[in-house]
């Protein structure tokens, strides 16, 4: 079964007790070891999407090739299996993040579709004309626009915890007044995306709590890089994605209060998510089944899964360390090898990301530039192009480190990005 092959190929090269070996635990990633355009592999674009570990590859692959079927509808035992396996994944999810029980676990497609989940379904049943949802200026577009959207409807209004300079921090002084008045709703992110910010969630929570106002946490950034407890974050709702830890494409996470999901109405009509069934009218089936009509990602969750364990089985506060670490050797080393580098987000304490400009070189080209060089990095606005703009800058280039990541690698990225300068820029 596959549950037992999960048991017994996730615990990752070289893991002992005390401290990984990091650079035996990145044997398990077969794809960092290829050349790019003549070089080594320099993979840096891990805010994206992370690389996946021998262990999820070979968990997709037995289901395909043992358990394939549908889940729930069936009872041979290709069904029974595959039910078994996806249900277990949703029990894994649940210790995962600290949920009381999986019944609070949705699968959706990603963080994405999750928050949107929540905007259609309780922000239409809870948020109306004059009633205000709080983001802050460092949200991914996929915590904000759904939010436009939902405002846009309702006639409610956005506000935004302001950004202090490059990004170093938020405004959290403003923080309490803005959660004032007619505030439905306080969605942020635990760690940005475009700048490495880590936010502290528990305590922003808190304030809102305090309001009375609903809270939604993007741990998009931060389910596989830091420990996660919603109940000790109290939060109403969480969303991340299987593809940023190590698991699949497709595959994502809403955690929500039990009352709350209890509360909200279905989002998507069809097979699986329904009770009775008659011509004219339907009743629903129970939560988390509501939210998940139709055929589900069954691979997608048994590779999540697997993913989870391996990640937990290295430890997530051990993770964020080791990309902190990395993080600060790159902002320290640009700040050498080019002096007029402007680099973006927290001087101290940030995550693994490190957003920053090259004095005449547009990111763009710097980053095409490297990836002649093995080097793949991020151009762009990152799905953050209000905060570029209070910035000032088109785009940034992104660097984004893993735990497969190594001190070499950096300094390699760095003398490369010092010869472009010196070459290019100016």
């Amino acid at each position: 079964m596959i549950s037992e092959m999960i048991e017994t190929q996730v615990m990752p090269n070289a893991m002992s007790a005390d401290l990984p070996d990091w650079e035996q635990i990145r044997l398990d990633f077969p794809i960092l070891d290829q050349k790019v355009n003549g070089h080594p592999l320099i993979y840096f674009d891990n805010a994206a999407t992370s690389q996946k570990p021998l262990a999820v590859i070979e968990a997709l692959h037995h289901y395909y090739v043992a358990d394939n079927s549908n889940v729930h509808r069936g009872i041979h035992e290709l069904s029974n299996r595959s039910t078994i396996a996806f249900e277990a994944a949703r029990d894994r999810v649940a210790k995962f993040i600290g949920a009381k029980e999986s019944s609070e676990i949705v699968f959706t497609r990603g963080t994405t579709e999750s928050i949107n989940l929540v905007a259609q379904t309780w922000g239409l049943s809870h948020v109306g004309k004059g009633d205000v949802i709080l983001l802050t200026e460092l949200e991914h577009h996929s915590n904000l626009v759904p939010w436009q959207m939902l405002a846009e409807r309702t006639g409610a209004r956005l506000r935004f915890v302001p950004v202090i300079g490059d990004g170093e921090a938020l405004e959290l002084d403003a923080l309490e007044s803005l959660l004032q008045g007619p505030v439905k709703l306080f969605a942020f992110t635990h760690i940005s995306n475009s700048l490495g910010l880590v936010n502290p969630a528990k305590s922003m929570i808190a304030m809102a709590k305090k309001h009375g106002v609903t809270t939604l946490l993007d741990a998009a950034q931060s389910a596989g890089h830091l420990p996660l407890d919603v109940q000790d974050l109290e939060c109403d709702f969480l969303a991340f994605s299987a593809h940023k830890i190590c698991g699949p494409t497709g595959m994502g996470i809403l955690y929500g209060r039990k009352s709350l999901l209890e509360s909200m109405p279905p989002w998507q009509g069809g097979g699986e998510m329904i009770s009775s069934v008659e011509y004219e009218s339907s009743t629903w089936n129970t939560t988390p089944h509501k939210f998940e009509a139709g055929t589900p990602h069954i691979a997608g969750a048994i590779g999540m899964h697997t993913a989870i364990d391996y990640i937990d089985a290295i430890g997530r506060q051990r993770i964020f360390d080791h990309d902190q670490r990395l993080a600060e050797q790159a902002v320290a080393g640009l700040k050498n090898a080019v002096p007029g580098a402007r680099i973006f987000g927290p001087s101290s304490g940030r995550g693994g990301v490190v957003s920053f400009e090259l004095p005449g070189i547009h990111p763009h080209d710097l980053v095409t530039m490297a990836d002649r060089r093995g080097v793949a990095l991020r151009g762009g606005h990152h799905c953050t192009q209000p905060l570029m703009r209070k910035f000032g800058v088109p785009a940034t280039v992104r660097a984004s480190f893993y735990f497969y990541n190594t001190p070499e690698e950096v300094d390699a990225f760095v003398e490369i990005m010092r010869v472009l300068y010196e070459k290019f820029g100016g």
